[in-house]
């Protein structure tokens, strides 16, 4: 049987995989914004450089789930940046994914709390040899990071994703399977 709380998560999570290239664009163009705080920009640059690690929570090969941990993740960042402050057209273009963690940690539950870790440990992270320290105090390691948003925005094609009940057991089980304790 789907609760109500499902069949929400069975209609929104489709469109997160759908717009996770344009979501991607939203947190590159506030990260670029030099005057947002570097805590800001430092939630940011971990976000878009988890989109790159070649080891995330779920395989981005997996059908249906794979790419949706990018699109929480940048939600949850997106949350944390807010926090931490951000320059008035970057706040506003960052806040609708904010907005959307409220949903993250909903469907999470109890592993919300080891997701809010997690991502706040990304902003100490290192992908494709970028560290968040580089992208944040390295004008020509950001531009890079950037041009990589750029060319996964422009190729992502969203995978499709099973509207029933087991692919959001599936989901689950994989945050609270691969989430540190």
């Amino acid at each position: 049987m789907t609760t109500d709380a499902d069949a929400r998560f069975l209609e929104t999570f489709p469109a997160w995989l759908r717009t996770l290239g344009a979501d991607a664009q939203v947190i590159a163009a506030a990260l670029d914004d030099g005057a947002a705080p570097e805590a800001a920009r430092r939630a940011l640059a971990g976000a878009l450089n988890y989109v790159f690690k070649s080891v995330d929570l779920i395989p981005d090969g997996i059908d249906d789930i794979g790419y949706l941990d990018d699109a929480f993740v940048l939600r949850v960042a997106s949350a944390h940046a807010l926090v931490a402050g951000l320059s008035p057209l970057a706040h506003e273009a960052v806040q609708a994914l904010a907005a959307e963690a409220a949903a993250v940690n909903e469907f999470l539950g109890a592993d919300a709390a080891r997701l809010d870790r997690y991502v706040a440990a990304l902003a100490r992270g290192t992908a494709r040899g970028r560290t968040v320290d580089d992208i944040v105090a390295k004008p020509g390691v950001r531009a890079e990071l950037l041009t990589d948003v750029r060319g996964f925005s422009r190729d992502y094609a969203a995978p499709t994703f099973t509207r029933e009940a087991r692919t959001l057991i599936k989901l689950r089980a994989f945050f609270d399977a691969r989430l540190p304790r």
